[in-house]
């Protein structure tokens, strides 16, 4: 598929160690538990080396949450402006399914899919992610059509418009009926998303070596950075989350592995973080926590990349 989402006259990025002039401070954070409220976890962040993270707004796999209060939401923004911690990024729940050929899933999914965006703009976050969904039992552009129905009616009414709010739709790791496998499919969704909601993109590292793509050696880095720019458009990744792969490359298993600790190792992650393309991005761990320590530990992972 040609490039949908970003500028079709624009040249493929080349990869490049450049740091830019002016370059602010590298965004770099991981996902923290909202243990205690989520100006708890901004809180934390910075103990843990980090200048950006990722939240749940409410239990991943329960369809009820709670509303976020006046209190909660000042207490969040609060602690964001003294301690400069931003962007906050909000993981859609796992449950959420907008593309299920099932009427009563699907309707319980853009319920909830409208609860994540009224909770994000309550606590001042910049994006929210979501996973497609799986099609299964129907085509994959009746799926395309039905996820991007299910997040326009999620979203109609909602008052993002004076706001720095934008829907990241996230790669997958490329398993049979789940839409998001590709660029392509990621492209194709912002596509037709444009016209009714702030979106753009996020991408996995373990998702995308895991779907086929080569981000481990020199010449596939290249390769996968002219596709992203030909399709998404490299200035619509606003995050990438960044996860090393228990599983091989093209086995389709979503299996995350600490940085530099699995099949994807650590130079492609010290690769990513110098790519010019990609100066504005947050770059977020998702990785496992086996023993306590473990999320500074990625953190620290990453940076230290940056020398």
């Amino acid at each position: 598929m040609s490039r949908t989402a970003g500028n079709p006259s624009k040249p493929n990025p080349q990869p490049s160690d450049a740091k830019p002039a002016n370059q602010p401070s590298k965004l770099i954070g991981v996902h923290l538990s909202t243990t205690g409220g989520v100006a708890n976890a901004v809180r934390r962040a910075p103990t843990l080396g980090a200048n950006t993270l990722q939240i749940f707004s409410s239990s991943p796999r329960m369809w009820r949450a709670s509303k976020i209060t006046a209190e909660q939401a000042e207490s969040t923004r609060a602690a964001r402006a003294e301690l400069s911690v931003g962007p906050l990024v909000i993981h859609t729940s796992y449950l959420v399914n907008l593309c299920s050929q099932s009427q009563e899933i699907c309707e319980k999914s853009v319920q909830a899919f409208r609860g994540e965006i009224e909770r994000a703009l309550a606590l001042g976050a910049e994006y929210l992610v979501v996973h497609p969904g799986s099609y299964r039992g129907m085509t994959r552009p009746q799926g395309l059509r039905l996820a991007a129905q299910s997040i326009e009616r999620a979203i109609a009414g909602l008052p993002w418009q004076q706001t720095p709010f934008h829907i990241l739709i996230e790669n997958t790791a490329g398993s049979e009926h789940s839409l998001g496998g590709s660029f392509e499919q990621v492209a194709e969704l912002i596509e037709h998303l444009r016209p009714h909601a702030p979106v753009a993109a996020c991408l996995d590292t373990c998702h995308t070596h895991v779907s086929g793509y080569d981000i481990v050696s020199d010449a596939g880095w290249a390769e996968t950075l002219a596709q992203v720019e030909r399709t998404i458009g490299c200035e619509n990744v606003r995050v990438w989350h960044c996860n090393d792969a228990k599983a091989a490359r093209g086995s389709k298993l979503d299996r995350h592995e600490h940085i530099g600790e699995g099949k994807i190792g650590l130079e492609p992650f010290r690769r990513l973080l110098h790519e010019s393309a990609f100066a504005h991005a947050a770059f977020i761990a998702e990785t496992p926590v086996d023993a306590p320590g473990d999320e500074e530990r990625n953190v620290l992972a990453l940076k230290n990349l940056l020398g």
